[in-house]
């Protein structure tokens, strides 16, 4: 067995033992730094561990203890995970970022120094697949275990207005009590993309020790800071704290509007916190903080050339619990900041059962006995119907029958329409992914970012999913230049979806917000994109056309096109999409406004088994309907189908972005030129999602449709 450790000045490793080893193994800090260069600057003290063994493939990590020399302290109890012939036990940073397996990770920053040869591939790219974990495990709090004294870390977060969640900047980019030197602490990817910038603050609190008024810091402010504070408070911006893993936030000040005339307008600054911490053993269960029966220091009435003198303080009182994990809490007891008011919302449930039933009764009971009708009547002897046979084929409604040479004439602009069929089966695999692993328990309420980080990480695998769906199809069809498709696939959300970004970036980034993402994270997500997700888009079509077989068409289509009778207004493609969009949407439009409530807003959507239930019967709606559309435009002796299927159901997208606009305007109090063009332009994106979603279900749906139909109709 080989150990190899490397430390920067400030961090030691206490003790270290192998459970598979007999006694202990002790590990004194190194006389020399073993880092050929310095890591990146780390505030909480950083280190890289790399354990590897050829003989031995099932050692445990039994204990390890970190000490650092400001006192903190952290124990952790797992098992390290087995990848081929190495062992690899990576400490980075203070806190458990995610785990595989039951190995427990910890990164400081994106850098990462290896020490020792890693003799397998999974060795070797190991730390790129850590870096983009989802969170920890499934049932893995994470909570730290203190002792009676031992120093509990309060890290500032973000402030930003309160009707506008995606507007946030750094805590101490206002006038507040600031250390010289700002640290910040390590993030996951999730907690980046959420808009989080953690920083140490000036708090000193200890686990079990009450404290009563301490001073946090004298401040002196200038007019233009106290104008910064007053518009800051009249615009209700909240602040956000973190404490061992638990939100905790409140106002930055108090606003009071009174009387009509005189009119009076009060605007005080909250100057004293009161934190409020719950603890069971030696884990904290909850924390909360409040101003109850404190008096705002005013900002009125202060002269331009005057300066303000503010004391900032606060107080700690700790608790015992009876409850035993954070989990147990009941929802509405974290202090009632953000509304609590997503439960099951039965009359959302029956809208949508009532109306799939209507829909799946309609095209099970109606149209299958059309059909029942139309194939008896088509499949009749010659002789039976060489009288009347004529006339009823050139009905209106039984017309699909002379249309037979033509149904399956492939349609114009094929590689875009395979390139839509493959983008929407990825995004059909991708949607249903992460709602199986809300509903397995994989994402924690409280972690943030969780599901930004899984969306990224499962849209990168599911890659292949389209290069294949839509490769596959094109080869069918009789396409040729299947290079072109797979890079049409490839381009065909991403590049609306970085123009899309860039813009909304843009904004943040000139207004200073948390939301605009660093160069690193813009770097790590174009890797993720060009080593994983547009490989796989490459090897899936690879496998989708050396699969590909001929398209198996029921007719034999002939060379000449069939002229196409004039439709009648009803029958025309705007109003197939009112109807195909208008349909599936009113199945989930109550179920949508508390999506939008808990993605705009401040809910926290848990109703993941209501979800599921709600995007079955979205895709279930979106089916029938493709189905009766389709049968009615063919019984009009039209056949061009293809592109009319997906418009017809995928116009659904479009609704839902006009919902969204009734959403900003009447069911929201957003305001802002970085909220609102962040609203607009990711809305214009999830109704592009689901125009491709369901534009999929629907072309398929249509297409199975019509090879029953015409494999049970008897040709001459």
């Amino acid at each position: 067995m080989v150990l190899k450790s490397c430390w920067k000045p400030d961090l030691h490793l206490q003790s270290f033992k192998v459970s598979s080893c007999p006694g202990h193994t002790v590990v004194r800090r190194p006389t020399q730094p073993c880092l050929s260069s310095a890591p990146p600057d780390s505030s909480a003290g950083s280190s890289v561990l790399i354990m590897y063994t050829t003989a031995t493939p099932d050692l445990n990590l039994a204990q390890a203890q970190l000490s650092l020399d400001t006192g903190r302290s952290l124990k952790d109890h797992g098992s390290s995970t087995v990848f081929g012939r190495c062992i690899t036990y990576l400490v980075w940073g203070e806190r458990p970022l995610m785990t595989v397996g039951r190995a427990i990770v910890r990164f400081r920053c994106l850098r990462m120094t290896v020490l020792g040869h890693l003799r397998s591939w999974s060795c070797r790219w190991l730390p790129l697949l850590l870096l983009l974990g989802t969170g920890r495990e499934p049932g893995v709090e994470g909570v730290t275990h203190y002792k009676a004294g031992d120093p509990v870390i309060l890290y500032v977060n973000k402030v930003g207005p309160y009707h506008n969640p995606q507007e946030t900047y750094h805590y101490y980019q206002l006038p507040v009590c600031c250390p010289e030197k700002i640290r910040h602490k390590s993030l996951s990817l999730g907690e980046v993309l959420d808009g989080d910038r953690m920083a140490e603050s000036l708090y000193e609190i200890r686990f079990r020790e009450n404290v009563e008024k301490r001073i946090l810091c004298h401040m002196q402010l200038n007019s233009a800071q106290v104008e910064q504070l007053r518009q800051a408070i009249e615009e209700l911006y909240y602040f956000e704290f973190v404490v061992d893993d638990l939100p905790i936030r409140g106002f930055v000040g108090y606003m009071e509007e009174s009387g009509f005339l005189p009119h009076s307008h009060k605007i005080g600054l909250w100057t004293h916190l009161d934190f409020h911490l719950e603890f069971h053993g030696d884990r904290i269960i909850f924390a909360n903080v409040s101003v109850r029966d404190v008096k705002p220091h005013s900002l009125d009435g202060l002269r331009p050339d005057e300066f303000l003198g503010l004391t900032h303080t606060y107080s700690v009182r700790w608790s015992e619990t009876s409850v035993e994990r954070r989990s147990d809490r009941r929802r509405g007891d974290d202090g009632g900041f953000f509304p609590r008011t997503l439960e099951i919302h039965w009359l959302s449930i029956i809208n949508s059962m009532v109306l799939v039933f209507l829909l799946v009764g309609f095209v099970a009971v109606i149209l299958m006995r059309v059909l029942r009708n139309d194939l008896a009547r088509y499949n009749l002897d010659e002789e039976t119907t060489s009288g009347g046979s004529g006339d009823d084929f050139e009905q209106g409604d039984n017309g699909w029958k002379i249309i037979h040479t033509d149904v399956f004439r492939f349609p114009p602009y094929r590689g875009l329409l395979c390139a839509v069929l493959g983008v929407g089966a990825q995004f059909l695999a991708l949607g249903t992914g992460i709602i199986v692993m809300a509903l397995l328990g994989m994402f924690n309420v409280h972690r943030h970012g969780a599901i930004n980080s899984a969306a990224i990480l499962l849209y990168a695998l599911t890659c292949c999913i389209s290069g294949y769906v839509s490769s596959h199809f094109y080869r069918q069809i009789g396409g040729e230049r299947w290079v072109w498709n797979i890079i049409l696939t490839t381009s065909l959300f991403s590049v609306p979806f970085f123009l899309t970004w860039s813009v909304v970036n843009s904004v943040h980034w000139a207004n200073g917000s948390t939301q605009a993402l660093p160069a690193t994270t813009i770097l790590l997500l174009l890797t993720v994109w060009l080593l994983v997700g547009f490989p796989l888009t490459v090897i899936g079509g690879i496998f989708g056309k050396n699969n590909a077989s001929l398209f198996d068409a029921p007719c034999r289509t002939k060379n000449i096109a069939r002229e196409i009778p004039p439709q009648p207004w009803y029958k025309s493609t705007l109003i197939h999409m009112t109807v195909g969009g208008f349909l599936p949407f009113s199945a989930i439009s109550v179920e949508l406004y508390y999506i939008f409530a808990t993605v705009w807003g401040r809910e926290q959507y848990t109703l993941y088994g209501i979800l599921f239930f709600v995007f079955a019967i979205l895709l279930s709606v979106g089916a029938c309907i493709s189905i009766a559309l389709t049968y009615f435009q063919l019984s009009g002796e039209d056949y061009r189908w293809w592109w009319r299927s997906v418009l017809s159901v995928g116009s659904t997208g479009l609704f839902i972005f006009l919902y969204s606009v009734f959403y900003y305007a009447r069911r929201s109090n957003m305001s802002g030129v970085v909220q609102t063009v962040e609203f607009f332009g990711y809305s214009l994106l999830t109704g592009y999602v689901f125009f491709l979603m369901l534009g999929t279900i629907s072309f398929f749906s249509s297409l199975k449709f019509i090879r029953y139909i015409y494999v049970n109709l008897k040709m001459d």
